[in-house]
């Protein structure tokens, strides 16, 4: 590798601290002028604190990182003891993903699959088994963004409510997805 001269690096460094110098000026800019425009529209200068009483609030549970990833492995180590080659998947209450667990050989498909089939079991609050079912009276579930109607996915629950969901998919048969599903959810009652 060729080494710049002096003048080189100069002129180099000249560029670099001109260019982020231009990019800072634009951003400090930019940020003046949205302050002053914020400003202006509270003639106090300070936004405005809501009351909110406590009636008007709600509180929701939702499982710990630590929760979720100990239930994907279990799911996980539920499927490698039968040489299945699996995804994990564990969604919060609202259907983002918490954890993922991809076992090793698990096909491509399998990791989207996972993730739907918990999204739907938190969803409903039932077994995408179950789910799968009620197909028959309502073909139009399946339309649905983000679900997926294939046994493998199993909501976990606190005193009823669905706090979670956790799919499994690539073994198989949905049958041995859901098997897996159900050995988080039972690591989670030990």
């Amino acid at each position: 590798m060729k080494k710049l001269s002096r003048r080189a690096r100069i002129a180099t460094g000249g560029a670099v601290i001109a260019a982020v110098a231009a990019g800072t000026f634009g951003t400090v800019s930019a940020n003046a002028s949205s302050a002053t425009s914020a400003t202006s529209a509270y003639s106090a200068g300070a936004a405005p604190v809501a009351n909110v009483k406590s009636g008007d609030t709600v509180t929701s549970s939702r499982l710990s990182v630590d929760a979720a990833a100990e239930a994907a492995q279990a799911a996980l180590d539920a499927a490698e003891k039968e040489n299945q080659k699996v995804t994990v998947a564990v969604v919060d209450r609202d259907g983002n993903t918490v954890v993922t667990l991809r076992g090793d050989g698990a096909g491509p498909q399998s990791y989207e699959s996972a993730q739907r089939k918990a999204y739907t079991a938190v969803s409903w609050n039932a077994p995408t088994s179950e789910l799968a079912k009620r197909l028959a009276q309502a073909p139009n579930l399946k339309d649905i963004p983000g679900t997926l109607f294939l046994a493998g996915g199993t909501p976990v629950a606190v005193k009823g409510a669905p706090v979670a969901g956790i799919g499994v998919a690539g073994a198989p048969s949905g049958d041995l997805d859901e098997k897996f599903a159900a050995a988080g959810v039972a690591a989670l009652g030990q």
